[in-house]
């Protein structure tokens, strides 16, 4: 399964792993690092549908269903009906 949060996306991303040393000599470089997204796997009661949903999301998604609320949240991400 891809580490994909359902509510915004947000997957891992590859990036270079530089010390300030080597940024000053382009010699040795360490490669490429995958980082990755920070996911939750939450289990939800939504009272609009009387039932439990659980959703793979990441820390800035349970942010915004915090805000916008959970229900319209998986709503818009076509999570639930």
């Amino acid at each position: 399964m891809a580490r994909v949060c359902e509510i915004t996306g947000k997957k891992s991303q590859v990036g270079g792993g530089y010390s300030n040393r080597v940024r000053a000599t382009k010699y040795n470089p360490t490669g490429h690092r995958r980082r990755q997204v920070n996911l939750q796997k939450k289990t939800l009661f939504i009272p609009e549908l009387g039932k439990k949903v659980t959703v793979f999301v990441s820390a800035k998604g349970l942010k915004t269903m915090h805000k916008r609320g959970a229900y319209l949240t998986l709503k818009k991400a076509g999570l639930v009906k």
